[in-house]
């Protein structure tokens, strides 16, 4: 019972930070103050109410449209929010309270707000990147001490100077950019979570998962910029909530 219940808090915070992550991915990337500036409609700059901002049911009561002006708020904000909240959710339901879910929690931020910054602006933004860092060493050094977090840090180098060198190779190959320098930064972040085989894993799902959207935009306009930070960030967010370790990954393949 009292799991049920924590479960249920956490999926009500997780909604309410997912519209908070939102705004982050929304506003940043656009040079926007996002703890400063109240909350408004994008489309008429109406501010917007406590009732106005209620997450997922505010979306559902008003038909996906903005209250005052009409304008359709995109899809991808209620998705987020209630998304959060369930992983939020999962994160209690597989960690329960320690340093785990607090790595965790991590993971979500910086899966909903790349999922929205790089989605609408193709963009990852450097103080995202910068402030995750910084979090994941903390508690990484917390749950394991120095070993752990060197460890870690490790990880972070390696898989951070090998999608380096598949962004060079790529544009060798293809005469253009392949990959974007938030890509790039973001592999430092999966090492400090991920250890390096499932570091190297995540990039060989997102590749796949991203590869039938990748050929359908190709095919309806061959000049379209195809963001790869969500597909990576999905990879990255589905190993690491999987709790696959390196052996259980050796064991499927028979080794």
């Amino acid at each position: 019972m009292e799991d049920t219940l924590y479960i249920i808090i956490f999926f009500i915070f997780g909604c309410v930070f997912g519209s908070f992550f939102a705004v982050i991915g929304e506003r940043l990337p656009k040079g926007e103050n996002f703890t400063t500036s109240s909350s408004h409609c994008n489309s008429c700059n109406h501010k917007l109410g406590f009732f106005d901002m209620i997450p997922v049911i505010t979306y559902l009561l008003n038909k996906g449209k903005c209250k005052y002006c009409k304008a359709k708020i995109p899809v991808l904000l209620p998705i987020v929010e209630l998304l959060t909240g369930l992983l939020s959710s999962v994160s209690y339901y597989s960690f329960g309270f320690s340093y785990d879910t607090l790595i965790a929690l991590g993971v979500i931020a910086i899966f909903m707000i790349v999922l929205v910054s790089d989605l609408n602006y193709y963009i990852i933004p450097d103080e995202i990147l910068i402030f995750f860092i910084f979090y994941f060493i903390i508690f990484q050094y917390l749950k394991g001490g120095i070993n752990l977090m060197s460890t870690r840090v490790v990880t972070g180098v390696f898989l951070f100077l090998l999608m380096y060198f598949i962004m060079i190779l790529g544009e060798k190959i293809f005469k253009k950019e392949s990959l974007g320098g938030g890509d790039v930064k973001l592999m430092f972040i999966f090492g400090l979570v991920l250890e390096p085989i499932l570091g190297v894993l995540s990039i060989f799902i997102a590749s796949v998962i991203a590869l039938i959207p990748s050929l359908y935009i190709l095919l309806k306009n061959k000049d379209h910029m195809i963001p790869f930070g969500p597909f990576l960030i999905v990879s990255f967010a589905a190993l690491y909530f999987s709790k696959i370790t390196t052996l259980d990954f050796l064991r499927f393949l028979g080794f």
